[in-house]
């Protein structure tokens, strides 16, 4: 049977407010998904326990991140406790042409960006089921201070109003249901008609055609 090619691979924006469940939907995404690359950030912060150059983060100074900054190379930074991380652009154009789909795991702020830049991309934003189940996840996480427990809970009140500016809602209430839900939404996306090299698939269907006939 012939298969059908895409013409190259998209960008998948996810973001959510802290606490949503992005981390763990995308990664379960990923072993229920073929064709998926994960796009790796720079930064200028220095490698933390047992994180691996060009795996977690593309490690960089502060000089080679300016340059790429300058000359357009990111799709989207910003500057968090006084490091830079940025979104390389590379990656993303030579994955895509590669025929994969890269996902990209981002806040709000960063988002708009990208959208700007790169607004094929496609966006979707992943809702709590509840602000009370939103601040038991914050809260569960354990790693954070109570102010910043706070910082991150009032935050996501302001950050829900930014599900109008994406193309998807993906509501985390169920860790499989959820990844079900995202992974239809890629799915559907390759299968549109623009993305798909229908015009080599119709030309092999006729080339190697059978044609019935009775013994």
């Amino acid at each position: 049977m012939s298969s059908l090619r895409r013409k190259q691979g998209f960008l998948v924006v996810i973001s959510g407010p802290s606490g949503a469940g992005k981390n763990t939907v995308v990664n379960e995404l990923g072993k229920r998904l073929d064709r998926i690359r994960y796009s790796v950030s720079a930064t200028t912060r220095p490698p933390g326990p047992g994180e691996v150059d060009g795996v977690h983060y593309d490690f960089v100074t502060h000089d080679e991140f300016q340059e790429m900054r300058e000359a357009g190379e990111l799709l989207e930074w910003a500057t968090v406790y006084g490091n830079f991380y940025g979104t390389p652009r590379r990656f993303i154009e030579e994955t895509t042409a590669e025929g994969y789909d890269v996902i990209l795991d981002i806040d709000i702020q960063g988002a708009r960006q990208v959208r700007s830049r790169w607004p094929a991309g496609i966006f979707v934003y992943l809702m709590p089921p509840s602000m009370e189940e939103l601040w038991r996840r914050i809260c569960a996480r354990g790693r954070d201070s109570r102010d910043a427990i706070n910082s991150r809970f009032n935050l996501a009140w302001d950050e829900l109003e930014a599900v109008f500016d994406y193309d998807y809602v993906v509501v985390n209430s169920n860790l499989d249901e959820a990844v079900d839900n995202l992974r239809a939404i890629i799915t559907a996306e390759r299968s549109k008609v623009a993305r798909c090299d229908l015009v080599g698939f119709i030309k092999n269907l006729k080339t190697n055609r059978r044609c019935n006939s009775s013994e």
